[in-house]
Formats: structure tokens, sequence, C-alpha cells
């Protein structure tokens, strides 16, 4: 691989997860992004007893990420290679905890409503 491209990421990416998984998280990546800027627009201030919950699930969105990753590649922590492998592992962990967070601000806000 010569040449990173945004063509040669979606390629990798639909080898590791397989074309219809990772389309599908795409897709649920775009639509929790627009209930979340609904919710924002909507309520026009943030909720920090909603935030205070979505951030009391980021451990929990940053495991699932790392264990997703390493169950699509069929790795285990003791594979880890190097200190790149350990970043890309860093960022695979705060992309699942802030994915997390926004999926729980949102879910709350939906159900619930904004607060007075």
């Amino acid at each position: 691989m010569k040449d990173m491209t945004f063509s040669t990421l979606i390629a990798v990416f639909e080898e590791i997860f397989g074309r219809g998984l990772f389309w599908a998280m795409v897709v649920a990546a775009v639509l929790v992004t627009g209930a979340y800027l609904f919710v924002l627009v909507r309520d026009r201030a943030v909720s920090w007893h909603k935030f205070l919950w979505a951030q009391l699930s980021m451990p929990v969105g940053a495991v699932l990420a790392v264990w997703l990753v390493l169950a699509m590649t069929h790795s285990r922590l003791s594979d880890m290679g190097g200190p790149i492998d350990v970043i890309v592992l860093l960022l695979v962990a705060a992309g699942g905890a802030v994915g997390m967070a926004i999926l729980v601000y949102t879910g709350q806000s939906l159900l619930r409503g904004p607060e007075e």
C-alpha cells in the first residue's frame, strides 16, 4: 500500500468488518450524529445531568470498541507488537468512548425531552 487514500481506507475497513457491518456502522453513526445535532439545536443548552450520565458510560464504550476490533480481526491483546499498535488501540478506545457518550446523551434527550 503505497498511497493512503480515502478509498483505500474504506476498502481496508470493509475487509476487516465485512461490507454489511461496516456500512451499517457508518449509517448508524450518521443517524446518531444527526439526532445529536437535532437535540442540541432543539434544547439550545447542554443538560449537565444528562452529560454526567453520558460521561459515566464512556468506559463501557471504550471497552466495547476495543472488544469489537479485536474480535473482528481475530486478535488478542497479547498480539500487540509495538507502539503503533498501542496508539491505534487507544484511538479506537477513545472513539468508542466518545461515540458511547454521544449515543447516551442523545438517547436520554430524545426519550426524556428537554429539561426545563
